[in-house]
């Protein structure tokens, strides 16, 4: 057999029919790394064979055709997308994945479904740290725990291998990231019910709903697909402490919508509002100073709120709880839950407000005391308290009496006649004064005795007292009147006329002396006296009684001259004693009061003295 030629007359040799296939092969094979279309010859197993049109089929899981938690929807014949891993593996077929074709098909489509914000399905899968594992249709999604559901859930187990739509908030090719939220498309889809539902809303109008929560300040209602706030104060008429007092959760009840925010699409709502308002006929039901019973509801430490009834709650202010006990927290006199009986003393409807008072159903110690001990009554008690001002002394039904300083003793100062006293001593005292209104008893401990005045009370300007020197001060002389139950005090300038005896110190205590009464004070206790005065006086008297001082005649001679009349006979004694009588008794009180103008005129001469000195000083 002859060789043949080719056209450029040598003959072809095998390698080249070798490359020339290769390059036939090579053309019409698809290229690795890229997503083709083929079709399902057979099922055997858990295994599909795929035709790719290669020189070999393929072998795929059929668990790479279904959606997790779902089975398998293939069947012989039917057209499938596959991704072409290599051309031929060591046992001479194709290397083909689904998983990856469908996760190339998939970012194509979630990356335009996130570009246009649009929802996604996907199946919960698994669980990893921090979250789940979310299918998307072939591409792994990661949910965080914070974006399953409005509120945290417990349980997911609900949740998982069931298809539910997606928010995509985030996505990474190069890092083959993509994080999804469930929690977006809850809160998208109440938004549009609840805006739905509070459009179909209106104030006034009545509702069923059920309890889906409970706090402090009240309960959470929902009146299907959007919550009201029922607060605790709009439960009930009556005092509420705490809204599961009256609500359970789970509970279905009637409420009116009291008021809604078309802003923040807040509803408020009310129970009590379905009742008759109970202070429309609070004002005929409770008539001033009438008495009611009502139960303490509350306690505070201004008073205490006792309800009457049908949700309409009255004040006992502190000062209406008690007549004696003062300054006591209301929780000593009264307790929560007790039934108490109380009198109306002021409705104001509108404020919604009823004082009410609790010793006004007692009787009036106040007046019992009165009664019994009328002023100048006395009375005996323990001193409770001792202030600055004086004592309290308890009495007959818890109640205080008050002895001021100022009737503690006649003649000691405030703070020494306190000194005297001692908290718990047991002392009698007399009533000065009892005021209902106000609540007091006015008590005098120096009026027990009589008062020492009174036994100088009949003493004039003018008259001559014997006093007993009881201290020598620089100033002049205190002394005791009338038997030591009344204290003067003589000045320095009012010892003496002379000023040279004008000297405290010629004095000693237990001195008795004779000094005028030239002041006489009965509502200041004070009693005015001069040794001064006297002098004068006396000498005065005795000017006009034997002599003038005009003649130039001197007091001695003046009471020489009246020396030897006294020797006289006796018929013209009498005749002239006689006439001085009537004569002493008509001037007799001339030369006192000149005497007593005479130191007043010299006391105040001292004084402009005194302060001319001062300024030269």
């Amino acid at each position: 057999m002859s060789e043949q030629t080719n056209e450029t007359g040598m003959n072809p040799s095998t390698d080249d029919f070798a490359a020339l296939l290769e390059e036939s092969f090579a053309a019409d094979a698809p290229i690795e790394g890229t997503v083709v279309r083929g079709r399902v010859t057979a099922i055997e197993n858990d295994l599909a064979i795929v035709d790719v049109g290669l020189k070999t089929e393929g072998r795929v899981p059929l668990r790479e055709f279904s959606m997790a938690g779902q089975p398998a929807a293939i069947n012989v014949g039917d057209e499938v997308e596959v991704f072409v891993d290599r051309i031929e593996n060591a046992m001479g077929e194709a290397v083909l994945s689904r998983d990856k074709a469908r996760r190339e098909e998939s970012w194509v489509k979630l990356e335009k479904n996130f570009e246009a914000d649009e929802r996604v399905e996907g199946v919960i899968f698994g669980r990893v740290k921090g979250g789940f594992t979310v299918d998307l249709d072939g591409a792994t999604a990661f949910l965080p725990g914070s974006q399953v559901d409005i509120r945290p859930v417990r349980d997911i187990t609900p949740l998982m291998n069931t298809p539910q739509p997606f928010q995509i908030l985030k996505m990474d090719r190069r890092r083959g990231n993509i994080v999804v939220s469930r929690r977006a498309i809850m809160e998208e889809t109440r938004a549009e019910a609840r805006n739905e539902i509070v459009s179909n809303l209106l104030e006034g109008q009545q509702v069923d709903g059920v309890v889906k929560n409970i706090t402090d300040y009240g309960a959470f209602v929902d009146l299907g697909g959007v919550d009201g706030l029922l607060h605790v104060t709009d439960i009930a008429w009556r005092r509420v402490n705490h809204p599961s007092e009256v609500l359970t959760v789970g509970e279905t009840v009637r409420v009116q919508v009291v008021k809604i925010n078309s802003e923040t699409q807040r509803i408020s709502l009310g129970m009590k509002q379905l009742e008759a308002d109970p202070w429309d006929e609070a004002a005929s039901k409770f008539e001033l100073n009438s008495k009611v019973t009502g139960r303490v509801t509350n306690i505070t430490d201004y008073g205490a709120f006792v309800e009457l009834g049908n949700g309409i709650e009255g004040l006992v202010h502190v000062s209406e709880m008690s007549w004696v006990k003062k300054n006591v927290h209301p929780g000593k006199i009264v307790s929560t839950s007790q039934e108490v009986e109380v009198m109306v003393l002021e409705v104001d409807a509108e404020k919604r407000r009823i004082s009410l008072g609790l010793k006004q159903c007692m009787e009036n110690p106040w007046e019992d005391f009165s009664s019994k001990f009328p002023v100048g009554t006395k009375v005996e008690g323990e001193i409770k308290n001792i202030t600055e001002f004086g004592l309290f002394v308890g009495l007959d039904n818890e109640i205080d009496g008050m002895v001021h300083i100022s009737d503690l003793d006649w003649n000691a100062s405030g703070d020494e006649a306190l000194a005297q006293f001692s908290k718990g001593q047991n002392v009698e005292a007399v009533v000065l004064d009892v005021d209902q209104e106000k609540e007091r008893v006015s008590l005098g401990i120096k009026q027990l005795d009589g008062d020492p005045f009174e036994s100088i009370a009949n003493l004039r300007r003018g008259d001559t007292v014997t006093c007993e020197v009881t201290a020598v001060t620089d100033g002049g002389l205190e002394v005791a009147v009338s038997d030591g139950d009344v204290t003067a005090f003589i000045r320095r300038s009012d010892l003496s006329r002379d000023r040279q005896d004008q000297r405290p110190e010629r004095f000693h205590i237990g001195d008795k002396l004779d000094a005028m009464v030239t002041n006489l004070d009965k509502r200041d206790r004070r009693v005015g006296l001069s040794i001064k005065a006297l002098e004068i006086a006396e000498e005065k008297e005795a000017v006009e009684q034997y002599g003038s001082s005009d003649s130039g005649a001197s007091l001695g001679d003046i009471l020489g001259a009246a020396l030897n009349r006294d020797e006289t006979p006796a018929e013209e004694g009498a005749e002239e004693a006689a006439e001085e009588v009537a004569e002493e008794a008509a001037e007799e009180a001339a030369p006192v009061e000149e005497a007593v103008e005479e130191v007043a005129e010299e006391a105040a001469e001292e004084a402009s003295e005194e302060g001319e000195d001062g300024d030269d000083k």
